[in-house]
């Protein structure tokens, strides 16, 4: 139920868009509807400043398809984007200081980490900053007092993944951590481990050290010759975990959370069986939209109640052409 209203919401946030920013046609005539002018697909509205801070780790291509949504969202709309994050928690409240004192018009965050982040977040809305939350913290973002979050229910996608590993009959599952204690890959892991009905167990590795990744998973792949699943959180992780799987000699087959163009080839390839798709291009896109929507006509979708929830979907073999030609553009 608090899925399908999610998706409703997010329904009736897209008629919104179309309705308010309403292309015109090629002609180049301009349409308008209320305060926001569109001409030739572009808004005729104030220029705007908007950082989007986030927690990617240097070089995790997933991120990039993020950054590409909100690009997009930013040329519509005549935003000047901020693109900055970090993977430690006070580097990125850093960022979020930073865009308060350049005076942002609005901010799109992501929340790893709640209570290192919250009170710089406070911050901003004190000053009279908007500030939405997309991809991480979706536990916290209403308590937090943000508009609205554009992201995956983590504890939801994990428990369907789970049920997926029980379909492929699946027995001794290892679920890789890239980074300790972040609250949206925690509970990804944890949501499996509540619906899979064989074993679960959770393998921290260095998410900053590919070489790193690829020998601990390999390493416990050799000491433990029963797991037959590796879980990953991450398409750099997924890729990584199938070249220890070859190293190790295992019979163990992997799945993952996220995708990137390489993660796509590899399920068509049959090398990763499948991947759960929080479409990253919409999360940005919308976390950039909507703080355009809010200052030029008011605008939130979610009513500051629900989430709007862009995924979990999942990429198998039966459906990754449908998705190729998409990830062939960096765009899922």
């Amino acid at each position: 139920m608090k899925k399908n209203r999610a998706l409703t919401v997010l329904a009736l946030a897209v008629a919104g868009l179309l309705a308010v920013a309403g292309c015109s046609s090629s002609g180049g005539k301009q349409a308008q509807e209320g305060n926001a002018v569109v001409a030739a697909g572009k808004a005729d509205t104030p220029r705007l400043k908007i950082a989007m801070i986030h927690h990617a780790p240097p070089g995790d291509t997933f991120w990039d398809i993020i950054r590409k949504g909100a690009e997009a969202a930013a040329a519509k709309d005549n935003v000047e984007l901020i693109f900055a994050g970090n993977v430690q928690a006070p580097e990125q409240a850093n960022l979020i200081q930073n865009a308060i004192d350049q005076k942002v018009d609005g901010l799109a965050v992501t929340m790893p980490n709640p209570d290192a982040l919250g009170p710089v977040v406070k911050k901003a809305e004190a000053a009279g900053i908007p500030v939405v939350g997309f991809n991480a913290g979706v536990d916290q973002w209403k308590q937090l007092g943000l508009l609205s979050y554009f992201g995956q229910d983590e504890k939801v996608a994990g428990q369907a993944f789970g049920n997926k590993l029980n379909e492929a009959g699946a027995k001794h599952a290892a679920c890789v951590i890239q980074e300790q204690g972040q609250v949206q890959l925690e509970a990804r892991c944890a949501g499996v481990k509540e619906t899979f009905k064989g074993t679960t167990e959770v393998l921290y590795v260095n998410g900053q050290d590919m070489p790193s990744v690829q020998s601990t998973i390999q390493a416990k792949l050799q000491q433990d010759t029963s797991i037959d699943y590796v879980v990953t959180l991450g398409a750099p992780i997924a890729l990584a975990a199938v070249k220890s799987v070859s190293g190790a000699g295992s019979a163990a087959k992997v799945a993952t959370f996220d995708t990137n163009k390489e993660l796509v080839t590899a399920i068509k390839d049959g090398a990763i069986q499948f991947a759960v798709d929080q479409q990253p291009f919409l999360q940005g896109y919308l976390a950039i939209d909507t703080l355009w929507l809010y200052k030029t006509n008011g605008n939130f979708p979610g009513g500051s109640q629900a989430p709007v929830l862009t995924g979990p979907a999942f990429i198998t073999k039966d459906n990754v052409d449908a998705v190729a030609e998409f990830a062939a553009k960096g765009t899922r």
